[in-house]
């Protein structure tokens, strides 16, 4: 649900029961992983929110006392306590969520699952994209570019990569995220950053920044949004290709751990998010029903797209799942305007959220003003 303030602000009769099944969900994902033996790099370290500078405290001690209000495990830390986990200058407190969070290396979880599928029975045929869908003979047929499949229900698991097909574009918009990756960092460089408890870390940035720690001692860093006109329908567009925003992503690295100047990035790429104006999972019907596309995880899937796709299986076989009668289940967000609109919207706004920090002015009542339209920024 992009965070427990987004939950609150969208189903507040609901966000005791989405706690719970929140939490729920990440036991069965962890009790995957050890079921199957998907060695995804899994750490538990939990999850630091911190505040950048002392301005934002009051932003992380909110986020702790809703933690604290839902039974969460949450320690509210002040400058000191903070830069006891990870050194930074511009650390000024975290909240820190303990229980049930963590990180994982996303490509070694999904290789793990592939793997406990074909264990399964499972036939896979990848580089096949779906062209369209055709009832037949009372069940439904997947035509590719090279073959056909036959099937009585489909679930589109696809999120921001169907973000261009027309009735899914109406409320998705394909965003791009972006990361970089450095060098593993020695024992001594280690040291000038602490962080031996592994924790995933996001920022108060207006528009943030994340980071997290591999098991080779890289630092990942990501933030930095872009939206491109066929950026829905494009999975890899030229933008992405220009040096730019990466070097604007390093500087707001090297402002992070100014003590690191003396490391260098080995990677650097971006992907597809499939934001939406509620920044949670929503569900489209489709063939009467008979197949449903569950997506708009906003950039929280990784986790929560098994507790979509739990649903949006329910769904598709009628059951009488509780889940099915809540609210996020039944609605669905609110529509996005059309291209050109979309696009010059979006490079406003993106253009704010970037600058909004170091320049102010217009670009905070900007941020306003598209939050009162109903799209939340954080």
């Amino acid at each position: 649900m992009h965070g427990l303030h987004n939950a609150e602000r969208l189903f507040p009769g609901d966000i005791a029961e989405l706690e719970r099944l929140g939490q729920d969900n990440m036991r069965g994902f962890r009790e995957t992983l050890e079921r199957y033996k998907i060695d995804a790099h899994e750490t538990w370290g939990g999850e630091l929110t911190v505040a950048i500078g002392d301005e934002r405290f009051a932003d992380v001690k909110a986020e702790y006392e809703l933690h604290d209000k839902y039974g969460h495990n949450v320690e509210l830390l002040d400058r000191e306590a903070v830069q006891a986990q990870v050194k930074s200058p511009l650390f000024a407190g975290a909240c820190w969520s303990k229980d049930l969070s963590g990180t994982v290396q996303p490509a070694l979880l999904a290789w793990g699952l592939k793997k406990a599928a074909i264990s399964l029975g499972v036939r896979l045929h990848e580089f096949t994209p779906m062209e369209k869908v055709e009832r037949q003979n009372g069940v439904l047929k997947v035509f590719t570019h090279d073959g056909s499949v036959k099937a009585r229900k489909i679930l589109l698991c696809t999120n921001a990569f169907a973000a261009g097909e027309k009735r899914i574009k109406r409320r998705v918009a394909g965003i791009r995220d972006r990361i970089l990756a450095t060098e593993p960092l020695t024992d001594e460089q280690m040291e000038r950053v602490g962080w031996t408890q592994r924790q995933g870390v996001y920022d108060t940035r207006t528009q943030l920044n994340y980071m997290r720690r591999t098991k080779d001692n890289r630092i990942t860093f990501g933030g930095r949004l872009a939206y491109y006109y066929d950026g829905t329908d494009n999975s890899d567009p030229a933008g992405e290709r220009v040096i730019d925003p990466y070097l604007r992503l390093a500087g707001a690295f090297q402002k992070t751990f100014p003590q690191l100047d003396d490391l260098r990035f080995t990677h650097a790429w971006s992907g597809p998010i499939a934001l939406t104006t509620r920044m949670a999972v929503h569900f489209q019907e489709y063939m009467q029903g008979d197949m449903v596309w569950a997506g708009g995880y906003s950039g929280f899937g990784v986790s929560t797209s098994r507790f979509g796709a739990r649903v949006g299986l329910a769904k598709l076989d009628g059951q009488d799942l509780p889940e099915l009668k809540m609210d996020f289940a039944k609605t669905m967000p609110g529509i996005i305007p059309p291209e050109p609109f979309r696009w010059i919207g979006a490079q406003i706004t993106l253009y704010a959220l970037d600058t909004a920090d170091e320049k102010g002015g217009w670009r905070h009542a900007w941020l306003r003003f598209v939050q009162a339209l109903g799209f939340p920024l954080s």
